[in-house]
């Protein structure tokens, strides 16, 4: 495969030799660009947090640089943003690995991988300090893809989510017709499940109609927003399909590599900085939606039983053992992080104390 681009070297200004080694000059600070980014998202907390990401840049950047964020749909539909960021139609997108993964498979693990009993922030740690990015890098190179990543915003587990009744066996999941994206549809094939991929917009109306019987998209307050609570009263918490990701922003590689170095550094490290923001901002709405669904609007909501999560396990070795076979690469990004997983969740999981137990001591 092609040599990794090491973004580190681009932040420290050493991969450029000279106006020569560029397609364009960059641009000094002091001039004006503009860059125009679409997300992925319509509207909801998800267009905020985007939104989130663009205000930083823009207060950060001192009226040198500027992006101004374009709502779903609005130059291409969302399966085609990574390509319209390669020709450059647009400068830059916010969404997710997942939403383009058809291209590689090894796109999803950054992000919708397997659980190796870590958590987004973890996963987050090997894109920055576990090889992770260097490996993306060599996957957008051996793809000829002209773009530059960063990731940010570690969310929770995603919910197993909306059901026509409670999910007490695995064995209930059998033949339903299922929405959800990315690997996490290869491993509810392999428990059984028919699996429609869906945008989220779609989702709602998809199983009011009865085109599917259950679904999941992220989280309580997307998920209310979309009116799920209409069309089902049985949400299930926690699950191992999703139970890690985090947003990609992605620029075009040529107008990145045209930009002034503290430029360039200001997109990385509002893309790190959204990383607290986004926990401490949608922690607390994603808790507060959770209640108004189950106080307010009538929502059974259960954790998900673990001997769920363990056929889930369960399906995801089949699947990654399956894939590594037939993609070397895919088998190399897995045992990097395996490996990073080993190390830091055994210090994690020997340090951590249980909060549940504190929890239950002062809230019953």
């Amino acid at each position: 495969m092609s040599k990794s681009i090491n973004r580190r070297k681009f932040l420290r200004g050493t991969a450029i030799a000279g106006a020569g080694a560029l397609a364009a000059p960059a641009v000094a600070a002091s001039e004006g660009v503009t860059l125009k980014m679409q997300a992925a998202w319509g509207g909801g907390i998800f267009l905020e947090n985007a939104q989130s990401y663009v205000d930083r840049v823009n207060a950060m950047s001192g009226g040198g640089m500027k992006i101004e964020l374009l709502p779903v749909n609005s130059v291409v539909k969302t399966s085609q943003m990574q390509d319209a960021v390669h020709r450059g139609v647009l400068d830059a997108a916010h969404y997710v690995p997942a939403y383009w993964y058809s291209k590689s498979k090894a796109a999803s693990l950054f992000g919708t991988g397997p659980c190796f009993g870590w958590s987004s922030q973890e996963v987050l740690g090997w894109v920055y300090y576990g090889g992770g990015q260097e490996l993306f890098d060599e996957l957008m190179a051996s793809l000829g893809l002209n773009v530059v990543s960063f990731f940010n915003s570690p969310m929770p587990a995603q919910p197993l989510g909306w059901f026509k009744e409670q999910i007490t066996d695995a064995s209930q999941m059998n033949g339903l017709k299922y929405r959800t994206v990315g690997l996490a549809a290869d491993v509810l094939l392999e428990m059984g499940m028919s699996v429609v991929q869906l945008p989220g917009g779609e989702i709602q109306p998809a199983m009011k109609s009865g085109l599917i019987d259950a679904a999941e998209f992220n989280n309580p307050t997307s998920d209310r927003d979309f009116g799920m609570q209409d069309v089902s009263k049985h949400y299930h918490l926690a699950s191992f399909h999703q139970s890690q990701e985090f947003f990609e922003v992605t620029f075009n590689k040529k107008k990145y590599d045209a930009l002034a170095d503290e430029q360039k550094a200001i997109l990385k490290y509002a893309s790190e900085a959204e990383n607290s923001n986004f926990y401490w901002h949608n922690t607390k709405r994603y808790a507060d939606d959770l209640v108004t669904l189950a106080e307010e609007q009538g929502v059974n909501v259960y954790r998900t039983p673990d001997s769920v999560m363990a056929e889930q396990l369960k399906a995801w070795d089949v699947v990654v053992d399956r894939i590594s076979a037939e993609d070397e690469f895919f088998a190399k990004v897995i045992d990097s992080q395996k490996a990073y997983a080993k190390t830091v969740m055994n210090y994690l999981n020997l340090n951590q104390p249980d909060y549940k137990l504190a929890y239950n001591h002062h809230f019953g």
